[in-house]
């Protein structure tokens, strides 16, 4: 093995249980997680020369310490590899890290274990950004088409698209991509928010959240729903009377609803103009998805789904079932960076939106780098399309976005901006970060049994 290739080989992976008590604040309440304490599986590949990637998977806190052991299961895959190595074959390597004979039975492409290969591969993308030093949507950018493609695994995909057709598409958005930079650059990708939707926030703390927001010049705004009807139309009726009816609505239920319930529900509250409705019901329920969209259609109400989609194959039912008008990819679910991308291209494809799920913690930051992307290099418009964004956390990242008027500006620095600063980490790692033993001392939380 030659010296630089010596250098570039990982000679470590870390994962460490990170976490947020966010549930003090009902920050990020739904109907369907009530108490959610934002954390994360944060995994560092270490390279012979020092160099780090540093990836994740979001989590709503306990459970969080099963990503991370299932991140230990997997690493041995990825250590003693030649970094670069990886990128010139990443397809493969992808479908190696997912295909282990022995692991694969406890997915296989979903859940916990799926969870843990996307924190894995989102830090060999950050890795790689950092090699090239450019941020992550640039380095998107400039791959050539071919390499691209090359970085997905199609198996369970031809029926819909081919690496052929994918190529095609990526061709065809190089086209006008170089002023679509610079209008980027200077305009940066629009936001919506959900700062003032959560479920279980106060009238006092949704009134003050939307005015921040409506001054801060945001257009469209999300609220949770789905509890209780009453009390859904009495917070609709209120968020409308201070955003107004110029302004976009979009509702989210968190899977709660039965089918033919979530058709009922939202056509009570298709008064109040929502553009969508997120996750109405089970989000596997492909089938249940599509009597949705084609019952609130005549509504004027869409149907969005897809931060819980476990896998590309799922993705691929839900648009050719016509089940979903706007297509949600999370950057921490599915298997990472690569898999994202085949969701993309499938999308573009069937000409279906692609509006991110976001918020968490580091989710805005990774998902702008993504959608940046598909604008320049895949689908060339911004039309109809925004990411969404929740004012937490972003401190803790040694590059946080960046928003400007509403919208998402470009990230500069190199990598997937998922590197966490470490006295966060020092502070909130679990169970015995700082700001955790503190809250264990107060009785605020009850420190977790081993």
């Amino acid at each position: 093995m030659s010296s630089t290739a010596e250098k570039l080989k990982i000679v470590d992976v870390v994962a460490q249980d990170i976490r947020f008590p966010t549930s003090l604040s009902s920050h990020g309440s739904d109907a369907m997680h009530t108490d959610p304490d934002y954390s994360v599986a944060y995994v560092t590949i270490k390279l012979r020369n020092g160099m780090e990637g540093h990836g994740m998977t979001f989590t709503l806190g306990r459970g969080n310490e099963i990503v991370v052991a299932t991140v230990e299961a997997l690493k041995d895959i990825v250590l003693g590899q030649v970094v670069t190595d990886i990128y010139k074959d990443f397809g493969n390597f992808w479908r190696t890290l997912t295909s282990d004979s022995q692991l694969r039975w406890i997915g296989p492409e979903k859940g916990v274990i799926h969870l843990a290969t996307a924190a894995l591969t989102n830090a060999l993308w950050d890795l790689w950004a950092k090699l090239l030093k450019k941020p992550l949507w640039r380095l998107l950018v400039d791959l050539e088409p071919e390499q691209l493609v090359s970085c997905i695994d199609f198996r369970y995909l031809s029926n819909v698209i081919t690496k052929n057709e994918a190529v095609e598409l990526l061709k065809r958005g190089r086209q006008g991509m170089e002023a679509r930079i610079e209008l980027l650059e200077e305009k940066g990708y629009p936001a919506y928010t959900t700062q003032a939707g959560w479920i279980g926030f106060s009238d006092q703390q949704m009134n003050d959240a939307a005015h921040k927001y409506l001054d801060l010049g945001f257009t469209a705004f999300k609220v949770k729903v789905g509890q209780n009807l009453y009390e859904d139309v009495k917070r609709l009726e209120k968020i409308r009377a201070l955003i107004g009816w110029d302004k976009t609505l979009m509702v989210d239920a968190n899977q709660v609803w039965e089918v033919q319930e979530a058709i009922d529900w939202m056509t009570q509250l298709a008064i109040y103009k929502p553009l969508w409705i997120e996750e109405p019901t089970s989000p596997d329920d492909v089938l249940g998805h599509a009597a949705i969209a084609k019952a609130l259609k005549p509504l004027g109400i869409a149907v969005a789904t897809g931060e819980m989609c476990c896998n590309r194959v799922l993705f691929k039912q839900f648009l050719q079932a016509g089940a979903l008008d706007y297509c949600q990819i999370d950057s921490a679910r599915i298997g990472g960076v690569n898999e994202i991308l085949a969701v993309y291209l499938m999308a573009c494809k069937m000409k279906v939106k692609v509006c991110p799920h976001a918020g968490g913690v580091g989710l805005c930051e990774m998902v702008q780098h993504l959608q940046m992307w598909d604008y320049v290099a895949l689908s060339g418009t911004k039309q109809d399309r925004m990411i969404e964004y929740i004012d937490k956390h972003h401190e803790y990242f040694d590059y946080p976005l960046v928003i400007r008027d509403a919208c998402y500006m470009p990230p500069k620095a190199p990598g997937y901006s998922t590197t966490l600063k470490q006295d966060a980490v020092l502070k909130y790692i679990y169970p015995n970060g700082t700001e955790w033993l503190e809250l264990f001392q107060k009785g605020l939380f009850l420190k977790a049994k081993k």
